[in-house]
């Protein structure tokens, strides 16, 4: 449980950098469109911060941590998670800097964004997964 709460903490913590960086960033750029910077906050909030306090609750009153598919989820789920914040702020800092892209380059983000996201499903299937066991296991 205490590193479920650690981890919601970490993301806490990352989530108000995000937030900061998003609007200082484009507040010296003197940037007002829309950006992808915009959304990391909040990402990072729910899927982070809120997910794990969540799962904190479950921890305490289940035997969640102690299923291997569980063990699988956090592992990939904190590669995924921060492997797509990482991406939506190349793809943000690239729109507020109004840097022109090749297509390539600009295929080449969307598609290293769409392997993040690929990522997360899979690791949410896994958190159902070691749920669903541990429903199993204590009915």
């Amino acid at each position: 449980m205490k590193k479920l709460i650690n981890t919601a903490f970490g993301y806490a913590i990352a989530s108000m950098a995000f937030g900061v960086f998003y609007r200082e960033f484009t507040k010296w750029n003197g940037f007002t469109g829309k950006t992808t910077l915009a959304v990391n906050h909040l990402h990072l909030f729910a899927l982070g911060t809120v997910l794990f306090l969540v799962l904190a609750l479950f921890a305490k009153t289940t035997s969640l941590t102690a299923q291997p598919m569980f063990r699988r989820f956090y592992g990939l789920y904190n590669v995924a998670l921060p492997f797509m914040t990482v991406m939506f702020t190349v793809r943000g800092v690239v729109q507020v800097l109004g840097i022109s892209l090749s297509s390539g380059a600009d295929a080449a983000i969307s598609g290293i964004a769409g392997i993040g996201h690929l990522l997360m499903g899979v690791s949410i299937v896994m958190l159902f997964l070691a749920l669903k066991a541990v429903a199993k296991t204590e009915e």
